[in-house]
């Protein structure tokens, strides 16, 4: 109906989708490689063909690329169809979805382990705790998250869309999980000053 009033349907990239071919041409080839190194600890705490769902995916590099060339069993989510269209001529075999992560099912499956890498921060403060609790929904028992946040609470102007990003702080996203029945095991930063906080469902 929106599309007969000539109403254009929300983004719901954050964003993303309108400046997906700049990011696609730069950070999408991410050949400086800032995140590997946690993400290559992080998961080797997975057991080995893990299912992994790789939350605001966009390529799909450096994060799933890394995942994948481990092994991992990879799903991927991203609102933007640009980089949805990136994600799969990089990764033909690997399932994405193109849908914002409030709204996608997750494929309708468990997962042994999520990564949700420069996304949750993108999302108002109720989708934030809203991702959180569907996250729970679709880790199994035992299953892995690792996310990246500030540390503090703040807000700044997201550097590529201009559009206002929000940390919840450590503290409110450690309660925030524990109500979904996952605790806080670690926290880590890369070597470029990005705050990953590792989680484990109980």
């Amino acid at each position: 109906m929106a599309k007969l009033l000539g109403v254009a349907a929300p983004d719901k990239s954050n964003g993303y989708e309108e400046i997906a071919s700049i990011f696609i041409s730069g950070r999408g080839q991410n050949h400086s490689g800032v995140g590997l190194s946690v993400v290559g600890d992080w998961s080797q705490m997975l057991s080995a063909g893990a299912t992994v769902l790789d939350l605001g995916c966009g390529t799909g590099v450096p994060i799933s690329e890394a995942l994948i060339e481990r092994g991992f069993k990879v799903y991927g989510v991203d609102a933007s169809p640009m980089m949805v269209a990136a994600f799969r001529d990089n990764f033909p075999k690997v399932p994405v979805d193109c849908a914002a992560v409030e709204d996608s099912d997750f494929f309708g499956r468990t997962f042994d382990a999520v990564v949700a890498w420069g996304l949750l921060f993108l999302l108002d403060v109720e989708t934030q705790c809203k991702v959180i609790g569907k996250v729970a929904g679709v880790l199994r028992s035992g299953g892995r998250l690792l996310f990246t946040a500030p540390r503090q609470s703040c807000s700044w102007r997201d550097a590529m869309t201009g559009r206002t990003s929000i940390s919840l702080g450590q503290e409110a996203y450690q309660k925030a999980l524990k109500a979904e029945g996952i605790s806080l095991v670690g926290t880590h930063c890369d070597e470029g000053e990005n705050h990953y906080s590792s989680a484990q469902k109980t």
